[in-house]
């Protein structure tokens, strides 16, 4: 085993940061998913979504480097053109959406894809003792829940 500058083993690293740029990929896309949908709200819920739609497009950008730069520092290179993102992307892409409830409905179909690659990752990472991976996931994922919960809770739905 050849472990990294950081004491973890090279071929282990160069499968999460590929699974990593996955979740970067799947995570562009969600932003722009955000961007888009924070331009184009209409209704009577205007003031309020486009406010929220800022801020969980601003923590997306901020999570978008967080990733890179995990990436970087397993000793990657993160990819960083949309015809990368889109060709791993699984989240749904949404487009020309200006209704409150389909918007909301985006958002979770989102975090709830998104969800799925990083508990994937936190198990992966935690069998590597990859913590700062670990630690990074660990994070989302609890941020991301709350977020899907609030968002259900809006749609009147439940978890």
């Amino acid at each position: 085993m050849t472990l990294n500058s950081i004491g973890l083993d090279t071929n282990t690293t160069k499968l999460l940061a590929n699974d990593l740029n996955n979740l970067l990929a799947n995570f562009q896309i969600y932003y722009q998913n955000l961007r888009g949908i924070h331009w184009n709200i209409k209704g009577k819920g205007f003031f309020d979504l486009h406010v929220k739609f800022e801020e969980l497009y601003t923590d997306a950008n901020i999570k978008v480097d967080e990733i890179a730069e995990r990436i970087l520092t397993l000793g990657e290179t993160p990819l960083h053109t949309f015809e990368d993102y889109t060709k791993r992307a699984t989240v749904p892409v949404g487009k020309n959406i200006s209704q409150d409830d389909k918007a909301v409905r985006l958002i979770v179909d989102s975090l709830s894809e998104l969800l799925k690659i990083e508990r994937e990752l936190l198990d992966k990472s935690g069998d590597a003792n990859d913590e700062g991976t670990n630690a990074m996931m660990s994070g989302f994922i609890t941020e991301q829940e709350k977020t899907v919960w609030m968002m259900k809770a809006w749609l009147n739905e439940t978890v």
